[in-house]
């Protein structure tokens, strides 16, 4: 099963759990054929579950998504009943982003609406398929965050997984993973429904969806654990039932989990495993192939074992260019892996241009103060402070900083990442009373975004008290060194890089503080 069919049968499921109250459910694709192909068929098969479809267009003049959907509602008594029903939203990918002199375009007037429109929505009891492209998608989650946040659903169709981890003290912001957002039920819906299914003795193919969707569920609220383990049930039975490329989709996940806690040798046979069945049922010059491609790579380039990444990202980055376009944002993602392993590497001059022609290609397809256009600023600033190029670098991360605040908003978590990055730039030159108030916001938004017990936490805990540290301020670096690790030790465990590097240095610190040792003796 291919991963569209993946993200299909987890949009069917999201529709048939959905009923009874309101559920907005973004579906992403740039293709008309395969979108109305797509709508067709989960309609017919929603039919047979006594469900009715209802289409609606958005009008081009005055397109407003609630206007649309209550007109509708009102000329409809099923509706207005109560009864099982989808509405399918269509028209918004055809809405024009060309300005006439003195108005606004058709699409930022859609996003202007969707910010408004959360009361309204409140007394539909339906759940709604909202078909858009992903530069459409891309807007909504910029400039109609609150719309967006309330958001059951966001499926991509034709869009490739790319995955990677944060090292400690500096960090790449990673491009946004298409992915990684999938149905969001609460877990304990999840529970129930997979407690139905099991009690029935059927074991389908729509209870492994079920098991996936909650190892995802585990893992976006970061039990990790749980996630793990759920995981291995639905790849149990994806295994029993032959769901090849279903099971190479787990597979990966279940590395990925392995991989984020720094289990490296439980990770590797998983990931080859993946890749194996990818290159066997789809073809060596997939899609999916370049992504298994990547991620071992990342797990190679995590061990330092750079030259067994180096061919493998390589490998993946050719594979994307015979694909798709040249300049297709999904080249710009592997062009930035490539180029972090070579800047882990201290190649530097093989960096740069790496880093530049991924920056080229997302202020072409993007605009010029887009996200992801800030994100390349960012990992190539990380290069120039890497060089010692400490002026070119603070010019890109304060550039990046501002797009960042103004399009994702001051409290977005790569707002910290870049708050993290300024600081430690300014703690490499010495400039202490510069970083602190920046590494003290990064972790004050990370707490309140991600929660105080998230390993993102734990960086910039670690991080304060590395500067305090080498300011000769032990006790004040002490309790966070211990709080940082304590976070690392129960979410990502003992043997994890960032788990050790945080108790070596909390040993040192103890040291220094048993011993009376002071740097200043040594100038």
């Amino acid at each position: 099963m291919e991963p569209n069919e993946v993200n299909f049968l987890d949009l069917l499921v999201a529709i048939e759990t959905s009923n009874k109250h309101l559920s907005l459910l973004l579906a992403v694709c740039d293709r008309d054929r395969l979108r109305n192909s797509l709508t067709e068929r989960y309609e017919q098969e929603l039919a047979s579950e006594g469900i009715k479809s209802y289409r609606v267009t958005i009008d081009r003049q005055e397109p407003s998504l609630f206007a649309a959907i209550n007109q509708l509602v009102g000329a409809e008594p099923y509706l207005q009943d109560g009864n099982l029903a989808v509405i399918t939203v269509e028209g918004v990918v055809s809405l024009s982003s060309f300005v006439s002199e003195g108005e606004r375009s058709p699409v930022d007037k859609f996003l202007g609406y969707l910010q408004w429109t959360r009361e309204g929505m409140r007394q539909f009891t339906f759940p709604i398929v909202i078909w858009v492209t992903e530069h459409i998608h891309n807007e909504i989650s910029r400039k109609a965050q609150d719309f967006y946040s309330w958001r059951q659903g966001v499926f991509f169709f034709e869009s490739i997984q790319e995955e990677t981890i944060v090292p400690i003290d500096v960090e790449p912001i990673d491009f946004p993973d298409p992915e990684s957002d999938d149905l969001d039920l609460p877990i304990d819906e999840l529970l129930v429904y997979i407690a139905q299914r099991e009690a029935t003795g059927q074991e389908d193919a729509s209870l492994a969806t079920f098991y996936t969707l909650l190892a995802k569920a585990y893992k976006r609220d970061n039990q990790i654990d749980q996630a793990i383990s759920t995981w291995e049930k639905a790849i149990d039975l994806q295994e029993k039932l032959n769901l090849s490329l279903e099971l190479a989709h787990s597979l990966n996940e279940l590395g990925f989990l392995y991989y984020y806690q720094g289990k490296y040798n439980k990770a590797e046979p998983l990931y080859l495993r993946s890749l194996e069945i990818r290159e066997r049922e789809l073809g060596v010059e997939h899609s999916s192939v370049a992504t298994s491609l990547n991620n071992l790579a990342e797990l190679y380039n995590s061990q330092g074992n750079y030259n067994e990444a180096e061919p493998l990202y390589l490998r993946s980055l050719d594979i994307k260019e015979h694909q798709q376009e040249v300049d297709h944002p999904n080249v710009a993602i592997s062009l930035n892996n490539l180029a972090e392993l070579y800047h882990s590497q201290g190649k530097y001059s093989e960096a740069e241009p790496l880093y530049l022609r991924s920056l080229d290609i997302k202020v072409h397809q993007q605009e010029v103060d887009h996200p992801d256009v800030a994100i390349s600023l960012n990992n190539l600033a990380g290069l120039y402070h890497s060089q010692g190029k400490y002026s070119e670098a603070e010019t890109l991360f304060l550039r990046s900083l501002e797009i960042m605040e103004r399009e994702l908003g001051v409290e977005h978590p790569d707002v910290a990442t870049s708050l993290n990055n300024l600081a430690y730039l300014y703690k490499s030159q010495g400039k202490y009373s510069e970083a602190e108030p920046l590494y003290r916001r990064s972790l004050e938004i990370r707490e309140r975004q991600l929660g105080s017990e998230h390993p993102a936490v734990a960086i910039s805990l670690n991080n304060l008290a590395g500067l305090y540290d080498s300011q000769g301020k032990y006790r004040k670096a002490e309790p966070l060194y211990a709080r940082s690790l304590a976070i690392f030790v129960q979410t990502l465990g003992q043997d994890h890089p960032n788990t050790q590097t945080v108790t070596s240095s909390l040993m040192m610190l103890k040291l220094r503080i048993l011993t009376g040792f002071d740097p200043a003796t040594l100038e």
